[in-house]
């Protein structure tokens, strides 16, 4: 058996880490197959989300999680209530490079939180365990993108220290 799998099904049983924020126990673990569709809800209910996700076809977001589940440099992060109901997601891809003498870098994509858990320390909560995972890894940068009409956001992850600096661009295909 690989043993990657073997991880990647055992750590949806047990939990990265456990918090209590507000009173409520909230559980950091990794995606399973059957958390996709609680995760397509939080993209689509995103205000840049509503018009690029969703739709009643799941089949693109289980082939893409298959590919994420099956690769160890992918690392997709939920957080659920004690009761399993989920509450925030973010991906961590863990990119070797030859640039900056050979660093290693954890990207930080897709930080999603639910509107009825935002502004009470969950997002600063999964953030803090990328770091802290990104340390222990042996990774040099932790780097994000987020849409420049984010403002919230940048403020957010300026806290951390995060600086803009680089222009980033995309070009869709």
């Amino acid at each position: 058996m690989d043993r990657r799998c073997r991880h990647d099904r055992l750590s949806v049983v047990q939990p990265l880490v456990t918090w209590t924020l507000d009173g409520q126990t909230l559980i950091l673990r990794r995606a399973a197959r059957t958390d996709v569709a609680a995760i397509v809800e939080l993209l689509v209910a995103d205000q840049l989300g509503t018009t690029r996700d969703g739709g009643p076809d799941l089949d693109p977001y289980y082939r893409a999680f298959a590919a994420i589940d099956t690769d160890p440099a992918q690392l997709l992060l939920v957080v659920t209530t004690d009761d399993g109901t989920m509450v925030g997601t973010a991906q961590v891809t863990f990119i070797p490079g030859l640039a900056r003498r050979g660093a290693l870098r954890a990207q930080v994509e897709a930080v999603r939180i639910a509107a009825g858990h935002r502004s009470r320390g969950l997002g600063q909560a999964m953030l803090s365990w990328t770091i802290t995972e990104a340390r222990r890894r042996g990774w040099g940068l932790v780097q994000l993108t987020t849409d420049k009409t984010r403002t919230d956001a940048h403020r957010f992850y300026q806290r951390f220290g995060f600086t803009a600096s680089h222009e980033g661009l995309k070009l869709y295909l």
